[in-house]
């Protein structure tokens, strides 16, 4: 695995607004007749109805909550006389004037009595438990969420619509029952594209948040691969090429990622780190370096330490020393230990300049915290070596000789420097003597 896959969040579905189910008596009577068969149901008498529908009149067309709520208290002091469905009306009234004021507690506590009240028409009850179901998931009631749901289904007589399975799902994994999670949000999207519709977003966004906390990234991926071609979001394009990654599918990782920065979706400073990133493991270290410099003269990606590392050695490894030393003495500057020091020293070496390695060497030395101490010792010997300085090279190999991971290297380096050495001295005597 190159790349962590993005972190994913959830947001709930929205909650629609509960039905207020106004009924006038011949409403209430022909629905009372469809039902016959599965409940008898008391009447809605008149008066009843005449007052409810004076405090809906008074929350809706006056906009005024507490003479509607006053209104109904009224006919709560009646209650006695009373029938269950007329009760039920009443407290759906309630409920429905408290949900529009935002007052989410009372609204609950009133549909919740509307459900108690015996006999009341199925239909009626079946929307009141599906209502009590979302606002409870809505204020994080979860195992209330289920209990109403599952009333719900006990009433019905067809199948589950997908929708309520969604609900479940929901509950299910804000409560961490991520295994009854996953179960009910499968079915929910196999039975939806059955009938030939397509997933809302909303609900492939759990799904793939309920596999990702099951730790099973397959089936992340193949949800963001439907996102992807359903919605073809920003988002969902670095996420599939971070899962691609966790999988160690590296290649289609990358493909991914070159596929989003070509649509102009990879913008932001994570992402474009983390596409030269994979330009480097894969070989293709020029194509990051030119990305990265792109994004900082642009002001896109900060100019700091570990960016500035990256690029120097993205160059380095491309073998473009010009554009990598300018680059990593930025990054050594900025760096509190040696070790960038310490690697811009072999750099300099290699493309033979002596006195900018040497004194790469002694600001590496100065900071300390070095992972190999004897191999500046050893960059320092062969730059003096090249200025025919053996003395002072030998010095340095002496130095990188006394580190066990340098010794073997400092030591042949010894004699051959000593073999020059001498070598130079007896010339010089030569020419001394003629």
């Amino acid at each position: 695995m190159l790349l962590s896959a993005a972190v994913f969040t959830l947001t709930l579905v929205a909650v629609s607004a509960p039905s207020m189910f106004v009924a006038t008596d011949a409403h209430a009577q022909e629905q009372k007749a469809s039902e016959k068969k599965t409940r008898r149901v008391p009447t809605l008498r008149g008066k009843v109805y005449e007052q409810l529908s004076r405090a809906q009149t008074a929350a809706d067309e006056a906009g005024n909550v507490e003479e509607a709520i006053a209104i109904l208290k009224e006919v709560e002091d009646k209650s006695d006389s009373m029938n269950s469905y007329e009760k039920a009306m009443m407290y759906n009234f309630f409920g429905f004037i408290y949900y529009n004021n935002e007052d989410y507690d009372k609204a609950l506590a009133s549909f919740a009595k509307v459900v108690e009240q015996q006999p009341i028409p199925e239909k009626f009850e079946m929307t009141t438990l599906f209502s009590l179901a979302q606002l409870n998931l809505m204020q994080s009631n979860y195992d209330d969420t289920i209990k109403y749901i599952e009333r719900w289904e006990s009433l019905n007589t067809g199948p589950v619509p997908p929708k309520n399975k969604v609900i479940k799902a929901q509950a299910y994994y804000q409560n961490k029952q991520y295994e009854l999670a996953a179960d009910w949000i499968t079915q929910a999207v196999v039975d939806h594209e059955a009938e030939g519709m397509l997933p809302d977003e909303s609900w492939l966004i759990l799904q793939r948040a309920v596999f990702y906390e099951l730790k099973q990234p397959e089936k992340v991926k193949d949800v963001l691969v439907k996102l992807v071609k359903l919605f073809d979001e920003p988002k969902y394009w670095i996420q599939l090429a971070g899962m691609y990654g966790e999988l160690g599918e590296e290649r289609k990782q990358l493909a991914i990622m070159e596929t989003a920065y070509q649509r102009g979706f990879v913008e932001s400073s994570a992402d474009i780190f983390n596409m030269a990133q994979l330009y480097y493991y894969h070989r293709a270290p020029y194509k990051g370096a030119k990305l990265m410099e792109q994004a900082m003269n642009e002001g896109v990606l900060e100019e700091n330490l570990r960016n500035l590392k990256f690029l120097g050695q993205s160059w380095s490894l491309a073998k473009e020393q010009d554009k990598a030393i300018p680059v990593m003495m930025q990054a050594a500057n900025l760096s509190d230990d040696g070790e960038l020091d310490a690697q811009l020293a072999q750099i300099l070496l290699n493309e033979e300049r002596w006195d900018d390695a040497i004194d790469a060497v002694d600001r590496a030395l100065e900071k300390g915290d070095l992972r190999n101490p004897g191999l500046v010792y050893l960059v320092k010997g062969m730059a003096l070596f090249n200025k025919k300085q053996y003395a002072l090279a030998l010095n340095q190999l002496a130095e990188a000789e006394k580190h066990q991971k340098s010794r073997a290297m400092a030591q042949q380096w010894k004699s051959f420097v000593q073999g020059e050495k001498n070598q130079a001295e007896r010339l010089a005597e030569e020419l001394g003597a003629s």
